[in-house]
């Protein structure tokens, strides 16, 4: 499985829970995981009920059999700095650059380098080993950019292109590359089963394979349950009142005729939307990518919550490749 997993998704869709539960999941049975969230939301904080994430990298959680989930709030100033010490040595230098506004000035107008050095620092971590040689960390998942962004935020190399071919930053962003481009990656795109996200999804997994990006699953997220079986949505869509007063009484409902109408409103809604949930099924099904589904919960999602959708996860084979 790759070690670097990267989680997209249209806004909305609850990308960074589905990250969140994902660094969860595959963090069981004592591996350590690292959670990156890179557009200053602080949403994994806020997930795990923590202060907010600084510039270094904590543990927020345990996992099952005692493994360990990470956080990194990368800020891409601060990133910088590092590696201005990193490449030019600067020091106390780059501090002075900072008060003086250069470090935000250079990565505002320059956003192909804000990038590079956001996915650098997530690299970084994939590639970074113990004094035995055994990577730091199985996996890295990073709550990445939205779909409609994703491509040109992996795809740092090109955007990187016109602003500097030697030195460095061409160099550091070939490296980005090579991790990004390479089997270590898997691109997930979360969805719900709903037409704008769906096709946006679709949109987002051509961008990615134009660009030789490696697309991983498709994650059907908040996912609501089907309340009656197929004869009743029948039942309810054609609006047979007889039928429905009928068993209402032999139920022992009273004033089962004035129920009728709204339960058939009901039905109706709940028909109509089963069955537009199935047409965005078998669009995703076209894809032709393995797919997850995670339940949609109702009171919100705090820690226990995600460790459910880790378990639901790991139930439907996320994860397990790392056992194989």
């Amino acid at each position: 499985m790759s070690r670097f997993q990267v989680v997209s998704g249209k806004g909305g869709t609850g990308k960074t829970t589905v990250a969140a539960a994902l660094a969860l999941a595959l963090a069981t049975e004592g591996r350590r995981t690292l959670l990156v969230e890179v557009e200053g939301r602080q949403g994994i904080a806020q997930l795990f009920d923590s202060d907010a994430l600084p510039y270094e990298e904590r543990r927020i959680a345990v996992a099952p059999g005692g493994g360990e989930v990470h956080a990194l709030a990368i800020d891409a100033e601060l990133a910088l700095l590092d590696y201005l010490q990193m490449f030019y040595k600067l020091g106390g230098a780059g501090r002075a650059l900072k008060k003086l506004g250069a470090i935000d000035f250079a990565t505002t107008i320059a956003p192909g380098v804000r990038d590079v050095l956001l996915t650098g620092k997530a690299c970084e971590a994939v590639r970074r080993k113990d004094k035995q040689g055994r990577f730091v960390y199985d996996y890295v998942i990073m709550d990445a950019p939205p779909t409609g962004r994703i491509t040109r935020f992996l795809n740092v190399n090109d955007e990187v292109a016109g602003l500097a071919r030697i030195g460095p930053i061409h160099n550091q962003a070939q490296a980005v590359m090579r991790v990004l481009k390479s089997p270590q990656t898997a691109v997930h795109l979360v969805t719900l089963l709903e037409e704008m996200p769906v096709q946006e999804t679709a949109d987002g997994i051509a961008e990615l394979r134009a660009a030789d990006l490696p697309v991983g699953r498709v994650i059907v997220n908040m996912v609501r349950p089907h309340l009656v079986d197929e004869e009743t949505l029948r039942i309810g869509a054609t609006g047979r009142r007889k039928e429905i007063a009928k068993t209402l009484t032999r139920a022992g409902v009273t004033g089962s005729a004035a129920l009728v109408r709204p339960l058939i409103e009901q039905a109706a809604e709940h028909a109509e939307r089963v069955g537009l949930e199935r047409e965005q099924r078998a669009v995703l099904a076209g894809l032709g990518l393995p797919t997850a589904e995670l339940p949609l919960i109702g009171d919100g999602v705090g820690l226990a919550a995600l460790h459910d959708l880790a378990t639901e996860l790991r139930k439907q084979g996320v994860g397990e490749e790392a056992d194989s």
